[in-house]
């Protein structure tokens, strides 16, 4: 059994799922989910349901078998102490840097992940099945499926800009900041060099900002008719875009990455994260973040 800890917002947990669904086909043993950490998180919530998942939630006792060491004597006392373990079993693997770690992929069989595991390289042995499992359950349909028909007969570019906690949250802020105005004109003007007559879609959890800053000389929609809890409609949305920008969210990141169109054009923020120290080895987390074939801007 592998079990995979989820947290965070739908494109974490998205990437969460995904390095636990490789490491389950490899050994051909069973996912499980553990969303214990929902109970008391309050930035976001279990998003995975509406996906064709494999949805199997783990129970505290079985996460309790892989996180809590037996007690021994010491440890024991070092629980009574200080109210915490001494060490964690080998059971339970903690991610040690935000860059892809490739002794992950070689892990055994009865494990549970602990994470945010941010980057393709841990599951793209099986992308197809990763593809297939992060498609929405139910079909399209009001102004979602009016955007779609939309989308599917023009040059259709999605852009993404994330603001909400990274603009009201304190610690979120000093980790990522926003993309500025620059960064998407920047990224419009790549675009626009290969792409003609493009139709911008504006995704975005600030909608009034971004139809008061972001001035377009070219056809433009703003997608605002979906709240948080439709937020994967915006995704795939997003997805079936032929080209898309990116903020520095896993959420536009996972748009971008789900969209097939052979050939398309992303363009993603060099700049992932305002404090780069956050991430130690930088330079190692961006290349593994961004795929090789996406622009840096």
């Amino acid at each position: 059994m592998i079990i995979v800890r989820l947290i965070g917002g739908l494109g974490n947990q998205f990437f969460q799922y995904a390095v636990g669904r490789y490491l389950a086909e490899k050994h051909n043993t069973d996912l499980k989910i553990d969303i214990l950490g929902f109970e008391t998180y309050k930035l976001h919530k279990y998003s995975l349901f509406p996906f064709n998942i494999k949805e199997d939630v783990a129970t505290a006792e079985e996460v309790s078998v892989f996180t809590q060491h037996k007690q021994g004597f010491i440890n024991g006392v070092f629980t009574k102490l200080f109210c915490r373990s001494a060490r964690s079993p080998s059971s339970h693997v903690q991610e040690k840097h935000f860059h892809f770690d490739h002794e992950i992929l070689n892990l055994s069989d009865n494990v549970y992940l602990d994470g945010y595991w941010q980057s393709e390289k841990y599951f793209i042995g099986i992308k197809d099945i990763i593809r297939r499992e992060f498609t929405v359950k139910n079909r399209q349909n009001g102004k979602d499926k009016e955007l779609a028909k939309i989308i599917t007969s023009c040059e259709a570019v999605s852009l993404h800009i994330r603001r909400a906690d990274y603009v009201s949250n304190a610690n979120t802020q000093q980790i990522y900041g926003t993309c500025g105005l620059d960064f998407y004109y920047r990224s419009i003007a790549n675009i626009t060099q290969t792409v003609s007559n493009p139709h911008f879609f504006i995704f975005s959890d600030d909608p009034e900002w971004a139809r008061d800053n972001l001035k377009l000389d070219y056809s433009t929609t703003l997608v605002d008719h979906n709240n948080a809890d439709k937020n994967y409609e915006d995704l795939r949305l997003m997805s079936q875009c032929k080209h898309n920008i990116i903020a520095n969210s896993s959420f536009s990141w996972w748009g971008a990455w789900l969209n097939n169109t052979p050939n398309k054009l992303v363009c993603a923020p060099r700049r992932w994260l305002k404090d780069t120290t956050a991430a130690g080895d930088y330079n190692a987390f961006i290349d593994n973040l961004l795929p090789p074939e996406w622009t840096r801007l």
